[in-house]
């Protein structure tokens, strides 16, 4: 068992009475913002809606931005395309030649090959 002289425990008491008994309202305050500052934190780096979540948030809405635009732009391409077959022939025979390969009467077909 420990044994303390009466010397030896005076300085321990005296520290503990001015640590927990002297200015109590002010240390609980002080505790208390403490407490309030790790928990902020904690919620700030750890928690819900942290830095790191908010990052990984902003990443993803970026790739959905792109994915937006370029669906936009899709979009933009066939609307234009609805529009030029809706407006006339040359659009229709324009696909004709470039997709079906087809040619008009009186017309002569040259195919150009490419040496590699």
């Amino acid at each position: 068992m420990l044994s303390l002289s009466k010397d030896e425990i005076n300085p321990i008491v005296s520290v503990l009475k001015t640590c927990f008994i002297e200015d109590k309202p002010i240390k609980i305050l002080i505790a208390i913002i403490i407490l309030l500052i790790i928990h902020l934190q904690y919620r700030l780096w750890v928690g819900d809606g942290s830095v790191a979540q908010i990052n990984e948030y902003q990443a993803r809405l970026d790739v959905l931005k792109e994915k937006t635009k370029e669906k936009k732009e899709r979009n933009d391409a066939l609307y234009a395309e609805v529009l030029d077959l809706r407006k006339g022939q040359e659009a229709i025979e324009e696909r004709a030649r470039d997709e079906l390969g087809m040619i008009k009467e009186n017309e002569t077909f040259f195919q150009v090959i490419e040496e590699k």
